[in-house]
C-alpha cells in the first residue's frame, strides 16, 4: 500500500502544505465542511485549506464525487482513486490556476460531523486503562476474567456525536454519595474525557454473515480521534448489571477529518506480544497477519485550558501523553468480534477503540485514572488543580504519526468545551 502518495519529499502548491503538522500532501483526509453563509458540502484537508471536491468535479477538474462519504468509505477503489487524484491535483504546477480557486481558508469555514452515523459501538480495549480503573474499585481483582478473551464493548449513542468544537453541556442524572441511603438528581460532579480512537466501518456486511479476521481489515474505511466523555458519578450508580447508560450517552466528541487507511499505510506496528501467561486469541481473532501490521504508531496528546488559562492567555496544558500501540485488540480485531455473531455493519458506523492510557505515569487517558480516583487532583501550571472537569474547561485531543523516512501526519484537533448543566 505504501506508493509516491507517501513520499515524504513530495511537493505541493498550497502554500504551507509542506511540513504542515497535520495536513501535508501525505495525509489528504476527508471531511465535511461548509463556507461561510453556504451548505455542507464534501472536501479533502491540505495545510491550513480545504479543497472542495464537488466544485473540483464540477470544473472537470476530478471524477465524480458522491455528496454521501459513507458511500467513500464503503468504496475502497473509490476512496484510493479519488486520494491519488487530490495527490496529483494538489502536487503538480500546471494544475494551480485550475484548483486554486476552490480552495477554502479551513479558519473561515464550519466543520462537520463526517458522514450520518447509523450506529455506534464503543469497546474497553485499552488494558492499561481497564487495569488502572479496576484497581480502583477491585484492588485484589482488576480485570475481570473474561477481558483477555474477549474485546469487551457496549453500544453507544449515535445522535449525539458531535464534530470538534461544540460545547458540552455537563450532564444531569441520579447520583448517589457512598454514605446516603438513596440518589439524588443533579449534575454530573465527577465529569470525565476519554481518550480513545474512532474506527470508521467502510464495506459493510450482511445480517447473519460474520466478518473473518483474515478480511476485517478491509471493512475499516478510516480513522479519527474520539472523546468519550463521561460522568463518572452517574457511571458509578447504574452502571450495575448493564453497563453505561446516561454517564456516557449524553455526548462524544470526534475529530471531523476521515484518515484513511491508505493515508496510515507507513505508520503501521506489529500488535504488541501478550505478555506470558496471557491466553492467546481465540481462533477467530487471530491473523497472522494482522499481527504483523494490524496496530498504529501513533502519539497521542491530551491538553487541557481552563477559563483561568484563556483568561491569562496561557496555552494549554498537556495532561496525557500515550501511544495507539498500547491498545490489548487490533482495530481488525474489534470489527471481526462485532460481525462475529452475524450482527451487520453498515458503512458510515463508528467504534470507539476504549481508552487509551499507557503504563507510564503521565500515559493515562482520562482524569479518573490521572487523579486516582479523585483522591489526588492534578496540577496545572497557573497554581489550579483539576480531579475532574469544571465548567469552561476545555479539552484538546491531537495525534500525530511518525516514522523514519516518512513525512509525519496528524488527525486535526478533537476539541471540547464544558458549559454549566440545563
Amino acid at each position: 500500500m505504501i506508493d509516491a502518495t507517501h513520499a515524504a519529499d513530495a511537493a505541493c502548491w498550497v502554500p504551507g502544505a509542506e511540513g504542515h503538522p497535520d495536513f501535508p500532501i501525505q495525509n489528504l483526509p476527508f471531511g465535511l465542511f461548509s463556507p461561510p453563509n453556504e451548505g455542507p458540502r464534501p472536501g479533502v484537508a491540505i495545510g491550513d485549506a480545504i479543497i472542495e471536491l464537488t466544485a473540483l468535479v464540477a470544473a472537470g477538474l476530478a471524477q465524480q464525487v458522491p455528496a454521501d462519504l459513507a458511500v467513500v468509505l464503503a468504496t475502497q477503489p473509490l476512496r484510493q482513486s479519488l486520494r491519488r487524484q487530490m495527490f496529483q491535483l494538489l502536487g503538480d504546477d500546471r494544475y494551480r490556476p485550475a484548483a486554486e480557486p476552490y480552495l477554502h481558508a479551513a479558519a473561515d469555514c464550519a466543520l462537520h460531523v463526517p458522514v450520518r452515523i447509523g450506529d455506534y459501538s464503543d469497546f474497553y480495549a485499552g488494558i492499561h486503562h481497564a487495569v488502572a480503573v479496576g484497581k480502583l474499585f477491585r484492588p485484589d481483582n482488576p480485570l475481570l476474567p473474561n477481558y483477555k478473551y474477549v474485546p469487551i464493548g457496549y453500544h453507544g449513542r449515535a445522535s449525539s456525536i458531535v464534530a470538534s468544537g461544540a460545547d458540552i453541556v455537563r450532564p444531569c442524572g441520579q447520583l448517589k454519595a457512598l454514605d446516603a441511603e438513596t440518589p439524588v438528581f443533579g449534575p454530573s460532579q465527577r465529569l470525565d474525557f476519554e481518550l480513545e480512537l474512532g474506527v470508521w466501518i467502510g464495506p459493510g456486511n450482511a445480517m447473519g454473515q460474520p466478518i473473518p479476521i483474515a478480511n476485517a481489515a478491509q471493512h475499516i474505511g478510516g480513522y479519527c480521534l474520539l472523546n468519550d466523555w463521561s460522568a463518572r458519578d452517574l457511571q458509578a450508580w447504574e452502571y450495575q448489571p448493564l453497563g453505561p447508560f446516561l454517564a456516557k450517552n449524553f455526548a462524544t466528541t470526534i475529530s471531523p477529518w476521515i484518515v484513511t487507511p491508505e493515508a496510515l499505510a507507513p505508520f503501521r506496528l506489529a500488535q504488541a506480544p501478550r505478555p506470558d501467561g496471557d491466553p492467546a486469541p481465540l481462533p477467530y481473532l487471530w491473523d497472522e497477519t494482522d499481527q504483523a501490521s494490524g496496530a498504529l504508531k501513533l502519539d497521542l496528546t491530551v491538553a487541557i485550558q481552563t477559563e483561568a488559562m484563556r483568561a491569562a492567555g496561557l496555552a494549554p496544558h498537556v495532561l496525557s501523553r500515550s501511544e495507539a500501540r498500547h491498545l490489548y485488540w487490533t482495530p481488525a480485531q474489534l470489527v471481526a468480534h462485532h460481525a462475529s455473531n452475524g450482527c451487520n455493519l453498515r458503512p458510515g458506523d463508528l467504534l470507539g477503540t476504549g481508552t487509551i492510557s499507557g503504563p507510564e505515569d503521565g500515559s493515562q487517558g482520562s482524569l479518573l485514572e490521572l487523579s486516582m480516583g479523585g483522591k489526588k487532583p492534578v496540577s496545572l501550571p497557573n497554581g489550579e488543580t483539576r480531579a475532574f472537569l469544571q465548567d469552561q474547561d476545555t479539552l484538546i485531543l491531537s495525534a500525530r504519526a511518525c516514522a523514519e523516512g516518512y513525512a509525519s501526519i496528524g488527525f486535526g484537533p478533537c476539541v471540547g468545551r464544558i458549559l454549566p448543566a440545563v
